[in-house]
């Protein structure tokens, strides 16, 4: 699922970028430059948003970017991140018998190579 929201963007004095998000009180997140704090702000929010949808926990609305209260000098620019639930699920596949000998003697994950697999094929 796909979530946009505002980020207020704050100006240190040592030229680094303090970034903090009204509507998730406490997400917070910090870069070097400004371009750094972009992708810092969005790692923030991805972390913070997955956490509540993986304990199913309520999701704040977002606000409009206009109705955000600001300083001067600060900036305020719309962050958007896409949250896939990452909670493991079972599911039973067939590999032939052969295969799975292998499998168990090189110690091989099949979970992992099935989810490798699947990443790459889907991406």
């Amino acid at each position: 699922m796909e979530y946009i929201y505002p980020a207020v963007f704050h100006k240190n004095s040592d030229e680094s970028y303090t970034v903090e998000y009204p509507d998730l009180p406490g997400c917070i997140s910090e870069g070097k430059t400004l371009g750094n704090a972009m992708h810092m702000a969005q790692s923030a929010l991805s972390q913070w948003v997955g956490y509540l949808a993986e304990n199913n926990l309520e999701i704040p609305n977002a606000s409009s970017a206009e109705k955000i209260k600001h300083s001067k000098g600060e900036l305020v620019n719309l962050i958007c991140t896409e949250v896939k639930k990452s909670k493991a699920v079972k599911r039973t596949v067939s590999i032939p018998k052969w295969m799975d000998e292998k499998v168990t003697q090189s110690g091989i994950s099949l979970s992992r190579v099935l989810q490798d697999a699947l990443t790459e094929r889907l991406a």
